[in-house]
C-alpha cells in the first residue's frame, strides 16, 4: 500500500465518528478543525486538479466551517443539539440541502433552487455539519442500460480509492468513495436496487439500506416511490447505527445480546471465484466464532422477475420525477420531457458517453394507471415476498449472501455495470422494499469485497446487531486495512 496522499489529515481522516465525538467532548479537538482538515483533504486528493482527482465531491457548503463554530461555540457553553453534534456530514447530491445544489447530476438542475429535506433537517437538529454532497451515477443511474457507474455531466466519474481506474460502484459511488478516501466519518445515500450496497461493497466501507419509508425520501429526487429510500454509510457498523438512529428518528440500540440464527443462500454467489470463497471463509470464521448458521437454497430472480422490476421502475418514474419536478421551486426543468428535451439540446455534455433510453421508456410507459405495471408489480411482490424472502427467513432472523465481486475498471466507451458479478441478493429487498446492509469481509487482489446482510421489513437494529458481530469476525480473522489508496494499478 503507498503512503496516504495527504498525511496530515490522515489520523483525523480515519477516525471514527465516535472516536471524534470524544474528542471534540474531551477538547482535544474543535469541529473548526474538524471540518477544516476535512475541506484541505478534499482540496488535496477530490478534485480534478489534484494528484489522486476522485471526484468524490460535487459541492461543498459555503456555510460549513461558519456551521463548525457555531457548534463550538454552543458545545463550550454546554449545549448539544443531539448525538452529532459538530461531527460532518456529506449527502448525496440527489438530495436538496440548503446551500447545496440537489442536481442529480444533472445540469439541468445544477441551478435550481433547494430546500432542506426532511432527512437534512434530522441532521441539523442532531447537531451534525452538512459538509458537502457527494458525487453520483447521474439521475441515480436510471438513466440508461448503458451508462458508467459512478458518471454525472456535473461532476465527471468517480474514482475507488482502492484502486483509481475501478469502479465506486453506483449509484452512491460519491458518497461511498468519500467515506472511503477519509473525507468524511459518515454519508447519506440513497438506494433503489443496490445503490447504497454496491458502493459500499466496492468501496470497502459499510452501507445499509433502510425499510423503504423508515427514513424520508421527501425532497430527494425520485426513481420509485416504492422501492426508493435514503440510508447510512460510513467506515464502521457503529457509526452507521448512529447515522441510522438520526436519520430514522429511532433510539439508538446495540442488540448484541439477541440470540441470532443467520441463513447463508448457498447458491446465491457472485460467478466470481475468489469472492465466493472470500464468503465461504467468512461462513466458516462465523462457526468457529458459535454462530449458528444455516445454509439454504434460496430462489432467485429470472428474466420475468428482472422485466417486470424494469417495467415497475420504468412507469414509477415517469410518474414520481415529473411530480417531483413540477413541484420543486425555481425555473427549469418542470417534467420528465422537458429533461429528455433539456438532454437533447445540450446532448454534448449530458449524453457525450451514452444516451437515456430508460426517460424515454418512461414517458411511453403510461405510469401506474396502466395494466402492465399493476401486473408487473403484483408478480414482483409475489416472487420476493411470497417465493423468496419469507421461506428463507422461516426460522432465522437475517439472510446472508456475497454482495459484488472486487471493482470492476470503468469504461465511458462501452459502459460500467458488472451485474455479472452480482450474487443478486440487492433485487428481491429491493422489490419488497425490505432493508439490507453490506459489510465488507476481505480484499480479493487488493480490492474490497462485503456480504449482504437482509433482515425482516422494520428490523433494521437485528440486521445491524448481526452486522457487527460479522465485523467483529472479520475484524478477528482478517483485519483488513483501514485505509485504502493503492497505488493505481492498469492494464
Amino acid at each position: 500500500m503507498s503512503a496516504d496522499p495527504h498525511p496530515s489529515s490522515t489520523e483525523i481522516a480515519y477516525a471514527s465518528a465516535g472516536e471524534l465525538l470524544d474528542r471534540l467532548e474531551e477538547g482535544s479537538l474543535t469541529s473548526v478543525q474538524l471540518v477544516g482538515t476535512l475541506l484541505e483533504r478534499i482540496a488535496a486528493i477530490d478534485a480534478p486538479t489534484s494528484a489522486i482527482a476522485l471526484r468524490a465531491i460535487a459541492a461543498i457548503a459555503g456555510d460549513a466551517l461558519a456551521v463548525a463554530a457555531e457548534r463550538d461555540a454552543e458545545r463550550a457553553q454546554g449545549v448539544l443539539r443531539g448525538p452529532l453534534h459538530g461531527i460532518p456530514v456529506i449527502i448525496k447530491d440527489n438530495i436538496e440541502a440548503l446551500g447545496l445544489p440537489g442536481a442529480a447530476g444533472s445540469t439541468a438542475l445544477r441551478d435550481r433552487e433547494s430546500r432542506d429535506a426532511p432527512l437534512v433537517q434530522s441532521l441539523r437538529a442532531s447537531g451534525a455539519i452538512v459538509m458537502a454532497s457527494a458525487n453520483l451515477s447521474e439521475w441515480a443511474n436510471m438513466r440508461s442500460p448503458h451508462s458508467t457507474s459512478g458518471w454525472s455531466a456535473t461532476g465527471g466519474l468517480v474514482g475507488n480509492p482502492w484502486r483509481l481506474d475501478r469502479s465506486a460502484g453506483g449509484s452512491s459511488s460519491g458518497s461511498g468513495a468519500a467515506v472511503a478516501a477519509g473525507f468524511t466519518p459518515l454519508a447519506v445515500g440513497t438506494e433503489t436496487d443496490g445503490s447504497i450496497i454496491c458502493p459500499a461493497s466496492l468501496n470497502g466501507v459499510v452501507g445499509l439500506k433502510p425499510t423503504v419509508g423508515v427514513v424520508s425520501a421527501q425532497f430527494v429526487v425520485p426513481i420509485s416511490a416504492s422501492q426508493d429510500t435514503p440510508g447510512p454509510m460510513a467506515r464502521t457498523v457503529a457509526d452507521v447505527a448512529r447515522l441510522f438512529s438520526v436519520l430514522s428518528g429511532q433510539p439508538l440500540q446495540n442488540n448484541q445480546d439477541k440470540e441470532l440464527r443467520f441463513v447463508a443462500a448457498s447458491n446465491w454467489r457472485t460467478g466470481h471465484v475468489a469472492t465466493d470463497e472470500a464468503f465461504e471463509r467468512l461462513l466458516l470464521h462465523m462457526r468457529s466464532a458459535g454462530e449458528l448458521v444455516i445454509d439454504r437454497e434460496i430462489a432467485s430472480p429470472g428474466e420475468q422477475e428482472g422485466a417486470d422490476e424494469l417495467t415497475v421502475l420504468v412507469a414509477e418514474l415517469g410518474d414520481d420525477l415529473t411530480s417531483y419536478l413540477a413541484a420543486r421551486p425555481g425555473a427549469g426543468v418542470k417534467s420528465l420531457d422537458d429533461v429528455i428535451a433539456y438532454e437533447d439540446a445540450n446532448a454534448e455534455i449530458e449524453q457525450p458517453h451514452f444516451g437515456h433510453e430508460f426517460f424515454t421508456m418512461a414517458v411511453a410507459a403510461g405510469g401506474r394507471a396502466t395494466s402492465d405495471y399493476q401486473e408487473a408489480r403484483a408478480r414482483n411482490l409475489t416472487w420476493a415476498i411470497d417465493t423468496c424472502l419469507t421461506p428463507a427467513l422461516s426460522d432465522a432472523e437475517v439472510l446472508l449472501a456475497p454482495a459484488y465481486g472486487p471493482a470492476w475498471k470503468s469504461d465511458l466507451t462501452i459502459s460500467g455495470h458488472a451485474t455479472a458479478i452480482s450474487s443478486g441478493s440487492t433485487m428481491p429487498a429491493a422489490v419488497a422494499g425490505w432493508p439490507i446492509a453490506s459489510v465488507p469481509i476481505d480484499l480479493v487482489d487488493g480490492l474490497p469485497v462485503g456480504v449482504t446482510i437482509l433482515g425482516r421489513p422494520h428490523d433494521e437494529w437485528t440486521i445491524l446487531a448481526a452486522a457487527r458481530r460479522i465485523e467483529a469476525v472479520v475484524s478477528a480473522t482478517v483485519q483488513l486495512p483501514r485505509a485504502p489508496f493503492h497505488a493505481p494499478q492498469r492494464g
